[in-house]
């Protein structure tokens, strides 16, 4: 397994990460324990360091399996998890208030849980789960970070940034407190090139790229006539006419792909490790077979430079969470 720089730090994570929202069962459909502890296992066996969970996945189910899973490997893993907005709100609303989402204590306490779901002393990365960036100048949020780092609690703190809003952060990077943007890129949203990729090539700040099978929509088997399992949220992320659309889309990047593809999932995970900015890709994982596919792919490395010019005009702008 490729193994990246993280940050400015003399530590190295790895190129695949395990998206862990999945297996926390919330919202998805299909998610078993065993088989979610299999898929945990065996991706740190093929050398997978990077884990990335959240408070509110399965409201600590997720962390929990995590810091199970990492016990019984007996190594130690680079665990990332997320401090969610007060407000439980996805993303955070223009009219939210400081106060009102990230008060210190709320901050200070939720990284306490989080700790204590993952059975752990510290958290490798700690993670605002939405963010505004009008909040940047406020003081508390940056005293909870010294205090969590001062008491060993946190190590390296960052901010997964709103839905397709990649810029939405940078004026709290001034501070020199985030040392991580968790971000959404993939072919359809490429925005994070146009401003956050250069400011954290700069800066020297690690990007995690979430979503880059775009909930599914890269990986080729969504079409109009797809029905998802009851209670399983992306019924509305793919409502209406959106199916259709992407299937469109798809087989027009499939065009393009195939001669240096096996399936659009591999080209759209070779993709986003064709830029360096990326530190690690982080797609959901459920399942072994899941997994394995990431880590093939994976490993054939990035795209060659003609085809990566060619698949950049599949560039889509487009807000399927609303």
């Amino acid at each position: 397994m490729e193994l990246h720089q993280f940050a400015k730090y003399n530590e190295k994570v790895s190129r695949l990460g395990f998206g862990c929202w999945g297996i926390g069962k919330a919202m998805w459909a299909g998610a078993e324990d065993d088989e979610s502890m299999r898929a945990l296992g065996r991706a740190i066996d093929m050398g997978v360091t990077l884990f990335d969970t959240a408070f509110v996945y399965g409201n600590g189910h997720s962390e929990k399996l995590v810091g199970a899973a990492e016990k019984a490997s007996g190594k130690q893993l680079f665990i990332a998890t997320k401090v969610p907005s007060k407000k439980m709100e996805w993303p955070a609303a223009e009219s939210s208030k400081f106060e009102d989402s990230f008060p210190a204590n709320h901050i200070i306490r939720t990284t306490e849980l989080s700790l204590m779901n993952l059975k752990r002393d510290h958290i490798d990365l700690q993670q605002f789960h939405v963010w505004n960036d009008k909040w940047a100048e406020r003081d508390e949020w940056k005293e909870a970070i010294y205090r969590l780092k001062k008491d060993g609690k946190v190590r390296y703190f960052g901010i997964s940034i709103n839905d397709h809003q990649p810029s939405n952060g940078l004026k709290a990077a001034e501070s020199g407190l985030i040392d991580c943007f968790q971000v959404i890129f993939n072919i359809f949203d490429q925005s994070p090139m146009d401003e956050l990729f250069p400011y954290c090539k700069e800066k020297n700040i690690a990007i995690l790229a979430r979503v880059p099978l775009d909930e599914g929509g890269l990986t080729g088997t969504i079409n109009p006539g797809t029905v998802f399992p009851e209670g399983d949220w992306r019924s509305r992320y793919f409502r209406d006419e959106r199916k259709k659309q992407v299937k469109e889309r798809v087989d027009a990047i499939w065009d393009d792909v195939k001669g240096e593809n096996e399936t659009v999932a591999e080209a759209a995970l070779r993709f986003i490790i064709s830029f360096n900015e990326v530190t690690t890709v982080i797609p959901g994982m459920r399942s072994e077979r899941n997994l394995l596919a990431n880590v093939a792919t994976v490993e054939k490395g990035p795209l060659s430079p003609a085809l990566l010019e060619q698949v950049l005009k599949h560039r889509w702008v487009r807000n399927f969470y609303q």
